[in-house]
């Protein structure tokens, strides 16, 4: 019989005061956050990117912002509406935690600070975008392991020798599915992204690759997590139909946006 790991992990590091405590998915955040400050910098002084250091302060807020508001949000309106409509305070509850965040709502939050940035501070999107991705994928890594630090998000039930047994939802071995995903989308694919960065000059190149490969990647591990227990999933009509998760119709967007923002990219480059 394997002796599987059994997974006992404190989410919480320390309570402050009552519910106020630090955790750590919250703190892989924060440091997802202060690696990109420190870094995409850096990648845009190799790409030649003149910004100032306040702009560069700026960008780095409103991208933050953008994720936080964007995940928070996007979890509320894709995954559980009904119940945030029935519980608003929960809407706030920073106290419980940053659980219940949303990728695909933080991206296009992420997105939308970043086009607002650029259009009032006259920036070329993809000139800030493409030394961006790398850490962003870096910041996916993280947050991934913070999910897997909480327990949440598990995988399905298999033999493999690596399984995990989550004893809160029962003793059987799981795929520690949000593993799979700080490797596969997070950090390989910040090697592969700053390996096109620094190799591929076409504009966007990298941000679209993001785009594309993230959506593949969280397509098929999605095969490997179990559904999330929700209303949208249990009630949903559009879930009756279809054979996929909320997760997959995101990254099936997701491809075919890239695809798209390929075709454009190179049109534009042969036009030129």
């Amino acid at each position: 019989m394997n002796d599987y790991f059994v997974h006992n992990i404190d989410p919480v590091i320390f309570t402050i005061y009552g519910p106020i405590a630090i955790r750590w998915y919250g703190v892989m955040y924060l440091l997802s956050f202060t690696l990109g400050y420190i870094f995409v910098i850096k990648n845009m002084n190799k790409k030649k990117v003149e910004i100032s250091r306040e702009k560069y302060d700026i960008f780095i807020f409103n991208i933050m912002l953008g994720v936080l508001i964007g995940g928070r949000f996007g979890y509320i309106l894709f995954y559980n509406l009904e119940y945030y409509i029935m519980n608003p305070i929960s809407i706030i509850a920073i106290w419980e935690g940053l659980s219940g965040m949303s990728f695909h709502g933080g991206a296009i939050g992420c997105i939308i600070a970043g086009l607002l940035f650029c259009k009032k501070c006259k920036y070329d999107f993809y000139s800030l975008a493409d030394p961006a991705m790398p850490l962003v994928a870096v910041g996916i890594g993280l947050v991934r392991v913070g999910n897997f630090i909480n327990g949440e998000l598990v995988g399905r039930v298999t033999t493999v020798p690596w399984a995990v047994i989550f004893p809160w939802v029962d003793m059987q071995p799981r795929h520690p599915s949000q593993l799979y995903q700080a490797l596969s989308e997070g950090f390989l694919m910040a090697i592969i992204l700053q390996i096109l960065l620094m190799k591929v000059k076409l504009k966007g190149f990298v941000f679209w690759s993001f785009i594309g490969l993230y959506g593949m990647s969280r397509f098929f591990i999605e095969y490997l997590r179990t559904p999330d227990d929700l209303p949208i999933y249990n009630e949903g009509l559009l879930f009756s139909i279809i054979p996929f998760t909320m997760g997959q119709v995101f990254s099936i967007l997701m491809i075919v946006s890239a695809g798209i923002g390929f075709y454009f990219l190179y049109r534009k480059g042969v036009n030129k």
